[in-house]
């Protein structure tokens, strides 16, 4: 036996007896005191040399996610209600929404196995629990990257082909379900384990796909991915909306001009004290894609550096962060897509009247021709 996998048999070793045998439980607890043992083979090496967090950790964490889960629930749940139901919301830009509300909705979902482990410091659930966890997270991120894509790409085309840009109910349709049948194939592969697997991770609350396992067959499937469900949709989401944002700055430039041979101050009216249409978009733009960056980075580089880098930094206290992040992007999408959409504002107020919303006629939001063209496929 190899120093290496000695070394390896001692550590289960030890985490056994902390499961098995009471006179040994006075030493500090490992991670996975209260991993099955006949469990602790699906348990990355790497975790099993820490210690126990303190319990408090654990609660806090619990205390967070339920708080996410609410308020994510709650605004997905209104955005797949409202624009299902709305007819003044059902346009083909819209079915993007709603489905990206079904995938933030689908993300906070499994949220309640966190939190059971979590208020029972580890791995308490055990192996089936978390493989239902990481599929469906897999499935849901996967859902949230490629839907955020074809957002972009729809604005992109409104804002550039405001003629003929716009993509019809049956092309949005059937890209959607591409979303779907793309995040299927790299949710089951490891659910599987015909490539790849999921495992574990952090405090042992959570799982998500093996990052960790030192082997060419892994670090391969951790670079796949990490291309085709991270780095080709953030490159192509921030492609299509720095297009946009330069058809903005373009058109900015050419209004200026026009007014300029005319002599005039501006050519829209009824706008000298708010910002233009054009100008919020293109802000709306930089936002989306900053949102999706910040909240999948994290993340993203946490699985790099366990595959490829030095796995010393990933301690369980750190690998719980970027998880975090990709929870808070469920809670803040209803309201970057759909709460700042007169429209969608509108038909709440009608609704649920007690929340005072006092929005103002939806028709009354589209003050310039240009903006009451795109407004029902931009202002989400």
């Amino acid at each position: 036996m190899s120093p290496r996998a000695d070394a390896f048999s001692h550590l289960y070793e030890n985490v056994s007896r902390q499961v098995l045998e009471p006179s040994f439980r006075s030493a500090p607890r490992m991670l996975a005191w209260n991993v099955p043992s006949h469990e602790l083979v699906n348990i990355p090496e790497h975790w099993l040399s820490y210690p126990e967090p303190d319990p408090s950790w654990h609660y806090m964490l619990a205390l967070i996610y339920i708080g996410l889960t609410i308020v994510a629930l709650t605004g997905n749940g209104l955005v797949i209600w409202i624009f299902g139901t709305a007819k003044s919301l059902r346009s083909s830009s819209n079915m993007f929404v709603v489905n990206l509300a079904i995938a933030d909705f689908m993300m906070m979902l499994k949220t309640p196995i966190f939190i059971y482990n979590s208020f029972h410091e580890g791995y308490a659930l055990g192996y089936l629990y978390c493989q239902i966890f990481a599929a469906v997270g897999s499935m849901s991120g996967i859902l949230q990257a490629t839907t955020n894509l074809c957002i972009s790409y729809d604005r992109y085309r409104t804002i550039s082909r405001p003629l003929d840009g716009k993509l019809s109910k049956g092309k949005v349709f059937f890209m959607i379900l591409l979303t779907w049948g793309y995040a299927i194939p790299w949710t089951l592969m490891p659910l599987t384990s015909y490539w790849g697997r999921f495992v574990p991770e952090g405090y042992l609350t959570s799982c998500t796909f093996d990052y960790l396992t030192n082997t060419m067959e892994n670090k391969m499937f951790v670079f796949f991915i990490f291309v085709f469900s991270y780095f080709i949709p953030m490159f192509s989401i921030i492609f299509f909306y720095s297009q946009i944002v330069g058809h903005v700055v373009n058109h900015e430039k050419a209004l200026k001009a026009q007014a300029k041979k005319m002599n005039v101050d501006s050519l829209r009216s009824g706008e000298k004290a708010n910002a233009s249409a054009e100008i919020r978009i293109a802000k709306t733009a930089i936002g989306i894609c900053a949102l999706f960056v910040a909240s999948w980075t994290p993340y993203a580089v946490l699985a790099l550096i366990g595959a490829f880098g030095n796995q010393a930094l990933l301690t369980p206290t750190m690998s719980m962060l970027p998880a975090l992040c990709c929870k808070l992007v469920a809670c803040i999408d209803p309201y970057v897509y759909a709460i700042s959409h007169p429209r969608y504002r509108h038909e709440l107020q009608k609704r649920l009247p007690w929340l005072k919303i006092n929005e103002p006629s939806a028709a009354s939001d589209t003050s310039s021709v240009s903006t009451t063209a795109t407004s029902e496929n931009t202002e989400k």
